[in-house]
């Protein structure tokens, strides 16, 4: 039985709703009730009554239900038992995260992590949407913001500024805007996720705030890819400070306007559960939190 399948059920409880649940861990409706439908042939018995109107459990439904959150609850606590040997760091983290982070910054982050933990291993899967954790069945995701799902467990990594940069080849050959206004002069390298485009970079400083709506030829669903172009001198980009460390520290890229703020982001290390947050967890948690600290403070 897939426990991917399990989790949807509950959720189609909780939400009262297949196209709520679907909505939340940013599936289609058909697929959560297909996956309703598998679960129940499985079981060769009616778990909810769907109508048009509403949606409503079967007492045999309400009785799975209890042993199924039982049951992925138990299959939690065996895992991250299993992932404790002798008081060591141990098992498979099974870890989410954007692009960018996992491409440019991370991946010498969880060397160092499994240097020091050698009975650890990571199964990284690279990725924006939540659903990531129903799907791909996650411990932990890395994210910038809170998440919206109340349950899930939410660990503050750092705060950190936005910066506004460009590569020595961009700035040669167009000039470096002095201004947030000079901004519309330029290629603003431009960052789409889930259908919104985030085209309104902010600004302020002692004389005022300001939202400058750029323009660019160049737009992508994937940060990296920003970033990469950035670096290749094909426009400026507005990242956070995780984000462009190491091109900025490399020469590759040079910040802009230093004399204007912009607003903060969180990084967070979000958990489906109380229950997964294992040793390994906390390990990688404490490893984020030192090395973003020295990238904050520097």
């Amino acid at each position: 039985m897939n426990t991917s399948d399990l989790y949807l059920f509950i959720r189609i409880v909780e939400t009262g709703s297949i196209t709520e649940a679907a909505n939340q861990l940013s599936l289609t409706p058909a697929a959560v009730s297909t996956a309703l439908k598998r679960l129940e042939k499985q079981l060769e018995v009616q778990l909810l009554i769907r109508t048009t109107r509403q949606l409503k459990i079967t007492p045999q439904g309400e009785q799975f239900l209890f042993h199924c959150r039982q049951a992925l609850a138990s299959l939690e606590q065996g895992r991250i038992a299993a992932h404790q040997t002798q008081g060591k760091v141990s098992g498979n983290l099974r870890l989410s995260v954007s692009s960018d982070l996992s491409r440019n910054t991370l991946l010498l982050w969880i060397e160092e992590l499994l240097n020091e933990h050698p009975l650890l291993s990571i199964d990284l899967t690279v990725g924006d949407s939540i659903s990531d954790f129903f799907l791909e069945q996650v411990d932990m995701a890395l994210r910038y913001g809170k998440p919206e799902n109340s349950s899930m467990v939410s660990f503050h990594i750092a705060t950190m500024s936005r910066i506004t940069c460009a590569s020595p080849t961009y700035i040669s050959r167009y000039g470096e805007p002095m201004h947030p206004e000079n901004l519309r002069e330029h290629n603003c390298l431009l960052h789409r996720k889930a259908g919104r485009l985030f085209n309104c970079w902010e600004y302020a400083n002692h004389s005022g705030t300001y939202k400058v709506k750029v323009g660019s030829n160049r737009i992508s669903n994937d940060t990296d890819i920003v970033r990469r172009w950035a670096v290749n001198g094909k426009g400026i980009a507005y990242r956070s400070q995780i984000d462009l460390y190491s091109d900025l520290s490399s020469g590759q890229l040079v910040q802009l306007l230093p004399d204007f703020e912009s607003p903060s982001v969180e990084l967070n290390l979000i958990c489906p559960s109380r229950e997964q947050v294992s040793p390994a967890v906390i390990a990688f948690r404490e490893l984020l939190r030192r090395k973003v600290s020295q990238i904050v403070s520097s």
